[in-house]
């Protein structure tokens, strides 16, 4: 069973309908202890991190991510929650990855928000994707740099769009809207 966590950030229907499309079933649901049962978690999120977070804590969601032994993938907001800190709203995350989430500087157009491509991309999500792959982005907060980066992308400056610890992986990028590239990356997880 694929499990999608719903917890008040946008566009888990569009992740359910790409997991779909795929040949999976899958269920958005923020019932702890079907997420616990579950074979995969996505955890997407599109949104501000601190009224996020305050929903996650609201439901017990904050505490059991962080304790899940299947693959989990963040997705977007999911990756920046996933990490230490983030700027926005001055919010504590889950911890998972040991990194800071920043404001890009205004030094170019915030949000970044289109198609880029990535690079220094490594590990079982990225299986059959190349570097001259574009995926999609909208995001104004980025995660920094680090070694639990699996690909960075550079728009402003170079930051971590995708990180893995253990079983816990996570892509700045949509991959729901990313065409064949997301789709494969999507793939890649739900073979995991």
């Amino acid at each position: 069973m694929i499990i999608i966590i719903k917890y008040n950030a946008g566009n888990t229907q569009s992740v359910e309908n790409a997991v779909r499309r795929l040949g999976y079933d899958c269920i958005i649901t923020n019932d702890i202890e079907n997420i616990k049962k579950a074979d995969k978690v996505i955890f997407p999120g599109v949104g501000e991190a601190a009224t996020a977070m305050q929903h996650l804590q609201a439901n017990g969601l904050d505490l059991i991510i962080k304790e899940l032994k299947q693959p989990v993938l963040g997705i977007c907001l999911g990756l920046q929650l996933m990490c230490n800190y983030s700027e926005e709203g001055n919010t504590n995350g889950l911890g998972i990855f040991d990194v800071n989430v920043k404001k890009f500087p205004p030094l170019d157009i915030v949000p970044h928000m289109g198609w880029n491509t990535l690079n220094n991309c490594k590990g079982e999500l990225f299986t059959g994707i190349s570097e001259e792959e574009h995926f999609y982005f909208v995001h104004s907060y980025y995660a920094e740099e680090s070694p639990l980066s699996v690909a960075q992308c550079d728009y402003i400056l170079p930051y971590s769009a995708a990180l893995q610890k253990d079983n816990f992986y996570a892509v700045q990028f949509h991959p729901e809207k990313s065409g064949k590239a997301g789709e494969q990356l999507l793939k890649n997880f739900l073979s995991l």
